[in-house]
């Protein structure tokens, strides 16, 4: 007897189990037929993620090597990043990271319900890639101080020796990550989950901390400035777009989502 499964493009991802049931009069013949991991589906066009074009989605699916671009207007780095998306372990790690998430510990129920959905998943990822916030996140974010003690971020060349630190710990936050850190690993867990994902770096990035749309200096009556705001203005930094249709905002919304792992103040 052959089986076909089919499951819907809209289909939780995540492990699942196949039994096999046989009724037969009055009795009940149960199987166990094995373990499958259902993933997003970029090939798929009933897929949220799905995406036509397929140099794109080698690119921003299957490509497992990228390059950063880190330092200043004037001065632009490129860092060679290996993803490793595909590697040993890393999907088991990516699967455990929801599970860990405050998200699925506050209703399970309704966590893996919301699994098939890009928007959802991806919201909980770019939480759970930080730990800042005390959930078991992935990595630490520091910026200041000595970093003697642990790894310097600028160390970094990869996201699997962080994702398997972090899972050899029991799931202790990684010490350190920054901006472009926590995108590559970002970037890492989101192809691996089968969403097409880049990373963008902004050079004279505006930190708006009083979240009224502008950066604000003060000047005295002489024109001398006031160390007063506390708005500023970042050489660079880095976060993540995920492809992604969006039907609760509209067609005209559909494609790249802005998506950032590194923590800052709380968005209220």
């Amino acid at each position: 007897m052959n089986f076909t499964i089919s499951s819907p493009a809209n289909a939780v991802i995540g492990r699942y189990n196949l039994i096999l049931q046989v009724t037969s009069g009055n009795k009940i013949f149960s199987r166990f037929l094995g373990q499958f991991v259902l993933l997003f589906n970029p090939w798929c066009p009933g897929d949220d993620v799905y995406m036509a074009n397929e140099n794109e989605r080698q690119e921003y699916v299957l490509n497992e090597n990228g390059i950063i671009f880190v330092g200043n207007a004037k001065y632009i780095e490129a860092r060679g990043w290996y993803y490793g998306q595909f590697q040993d372990h890393i999907l088991n790690i990516c699967l455990t990271m929801l599970d860990l998430s405050l998200y699925y510990r506050q209703d399970p129920a309704i966590d893996v319900s919301r699994r098939g959905d890009p928007k959802y998943v991806g919201r909980v990822i770019s939480s759970m890639i930080n730990g800042n916030d005390n959930d078991n996140g992935v990595l630490l974010g520091k910026w200041q101080g000595s970093f003697s003690s642990h790894e310097n971020p600028s160390r970094w060349d990869g996201s699997m020796v962080i994702l398997q630190k972090w899972r050899q710990d029991n799931y202790k936050p990684v010490q350190y990550g920054q901006c472009w850190v926590f995108a590559g690993v970002m970037c890492t867990v989101l192809r691996c989950l089968g969403i097409p994902t880049r990373l963008v770096s902004n050079f004279n990035s505006a930190h708006d901390v009083d979240r009224n749309l502008s950066i604000d200096k003060y000047y005295d009556s002489s024109g001398k400035s006031l160390n007063i705001g506390k708005d500023s203005t970042w050489d660079y930094h880095v976060w993540n777009e995920s492809w992604f249709v969006r039907p609760d905002l509209g067609t005209s919304y559909n494609g790249w989502q802005v998506l950032d792992a590194t923590p800052q103040e709380q968005s209220r």
